[in-house]
């Protein structure tokens, strides 16, 4: 139990007790039951105390969603009850169906609303809700991009300028791949793990938990929906879920873009220095790479192997995994 909460609920108990007791004091037929009404008194704090802990992890979300639930079912039930549908016919009957009434309508409006509790928005000013009368860019972050890891670094180097928002059922997800019997999808998951532990250590980071929930089918679905209903963009490393968030108007946002529009621009005549590793396929060309993962292929270097050498471009070509540059050796070699 929270050692702040025990303090607490130890002393409502106690004060319900007290209340118990003194109830006796002020009617003079019960000072035989005081005892008695200590106890009850007692009694009903416990099981205050009971159901509160029952509800542990029922959510703000959750309890403002019941209360809109039963307002709109108090307000159905009296409209309905006002009608000229009842104002004719046996008063207990009309009794009957007016509480029939309330109890069905508030009963139906409260779940339904529990249901779609993520669909509407109420204007309270909480970190868990989606803000209002606040402009701060919002980027909604699946399962895939945390267990990528290339977030943290982004996020660390500031390209991540607003809220970044990890739904609950993310976190869920999550763990579950961390504690998967495959080795491997355990591994991808703790690497996940490691990389929230490394976002919640940037202390400039705007970093929010999102209370929402989803069955194992729906994740995608409920990461879409999140991101249109907050106005945010989805970072994500998955390629179906990009094209499904572009096929709702959704931004997308994919670690490998980033790093293709950093890539500097190389053209034909510009020299640069690079380290040959390896012989190329060609006889008499070796091969090195720049730090931004570009091939480079040099003509007439195959010797030079091992070796930081000065080479003047003379083509660039795209590929697969980027581009491949040709270069030939500079004079000075």
């Amino acid at each position: 139990m929270n050692r702040t909460l025990l303090p607490i609920r130890l002393v409502f108990v106690f004060v319900c007790a007290a209340a118990g007791y003194l109830v006796c004091l002020t009617v003079p037929d019960w000072d035989n039951y005081r005892g008695l009404a200590t106890f009850i008194g007692a009694g009903l704090g416990l099981l205050l105390v009971l159901v509160d802990v029952m509800l542990k992890g029922f959510s703000l979300r959750g309890l403002s969603a019941i209360t809109f639930g039963l307002a709109v079912g108090t307000i159905i039930s009296h409209l309905v009850s006002v009608s000229p549908l009842l104002k004719e016919g046996d008063p207990q009957v009309i009794f009957l169906v007016r509480l029939g009434l309330f109890l069905a309508s508030t009963y139906l409006c409260t779940v339904i609303a529990l249901r779609g509790k993520d669909e509407f928005n109420l204007v309270i000013p909480y970190v868990r809700f989606v803000p209002h009368e606040v402009d701060v860019p919002l980027v909604v972050v699946d399962t895939s991009a945390l267990i990528d890891g290339r977030i943290a670094k982004i996020c660390e180097a500031g390209f991540i300028p607003g809220a970044l928002i990890i739904p609950r059922f993310v976190l869920s997800e999550l763990q579950a791949v961390a504690d998967s019997p495959d080795a491997m999808r355990r591994a991808r998951g703790r690497r996940g793990l490691d990389t929230l532990n490394a976002l919640r250590q940037i202390k400039r980071l705007d970093l929010r938990i999102h209370e929402s929930e989803a069955k194992r089918g729906e994740i995608d679905a409920k990461l879409v929906f999140l991101a249109t209903s907050m106005k945010a963009k989805l970072l994500t490393v998955d390629e179906n879920l990009s094209k499904l968030a572009d096929f709702h108007g959704v931004i997308g946002l994919h670690p490998a873009d980033l790093a293709r529009a950093l890539q500097p621009t190389y053209a034909v005549g510009e020299t640069l220095e690079v380290d040959l590793v390896k012989p190329g396929k060609d006889e008499g060309q070796a091969v090195g790479y720049l730090p931004d993962g570009s091939l480079v292929v040099v003509n007439e270097a195959a010797r030079m192997v091992g070796q930081r050498v000065r080479v003047e471009i003379v083509g660039v070509a795209p590929s697969g995994n980027g581009r491949i540059i040709f270069a030939r050796i500079l004079n000075d070699h």
